[in-house]
């Protein structure tokens, strides 16, 4: 794949002080007090997240596996593809995602190419998402996982590639990994194909992890 000629850099300005006024049960908020490049010393609170992934499950058909699930904050039932949080500090991307199609989905993939790496709110939020491709897919063995809370009345679906392009250009669709994914995955086939895509294992600087 091409290199690009816009790439975001590493950069850390110096802060003065550090509280977490608040500690939840996934995420936590932190104000830090950072200095500005005139010297001046300005206040920034935002969600402290342990980073998530997220899965575009393309089946032969060229569907993608989509579930619909009760998101609380923008009280909607929004289509998403699956996803989850990074459980523990370090792990393996690629292995949490395989854990979330299978918990979500009850589906294995045999090949995995990263699709895209996202920061979803970096203006108020440090979580940093990796957005898998998985093909070659196939029902996967043993129980269904139990799902609980929100999960518990999820709904699945396979819809079309076309269909979901329609549905985000159309505002239908508001899921960031969707949107994100499937624009990018429209892209890639567009642009030098999903066999160009970075391996499964490409390193992550936002969620360093050991293979």
């Amino acid at each position: 794949m091409a290199g690009s000629t816009i790439k975001d850099s590493h950069e850390e300005w110096e802060v003065r002080r550090t509280e977490i006024p608040f500690r939840g049960k996934k995420t936590s908020m932190r104000t830090d007090e950072v200095v500005m490049p005139d010297g001046s010393v300005a206040s920034r609170d935002y969600q402290v997240h342990p980073g998530s992934v997220a899965v575009l499950a393309l089946d032969d058909e060229g569907r993608v596996i989509v579930i619909r699930q009760y998101r609380h904050p923008v009280r909607e039932k929004l289509w998403e593809i699956p996803a989850g949080r990074l459980d523990v500090p370090g792990e393996n991307p690629l292995h949490a995602a395989q854990r979330e199609l299978y918990e979500e989905a009850h589906v294995k993939a045999e090949d995995w190419r990263v699709l895209t790496d996202v920061y979803t709110t970096p203006g108020g939020c440090d979580e940093a998402v990796r957005i898998f491709l998985a093909r070659d897919l196939s029902e996967a063995e043993g129980e269904r996982f139990e799902v609980e809370d929100e999960e518990a009345d999820m709904e699945l679906a396979r819809v079309p590639v076309d269909d979901l392009v329609r549905g985000v250009l159309a505002g239908d669709l508001h899921n960031n990994c969707l949107v994100v994914g499937v624009l990018a995955l429209v892209a890639a086939e567009r642009g030098d194909g999903v066999d160009a895509l970075r391996p499964a294992e490409a390193p992550w600087p936002a969620r360093p992890f050991e293979a």
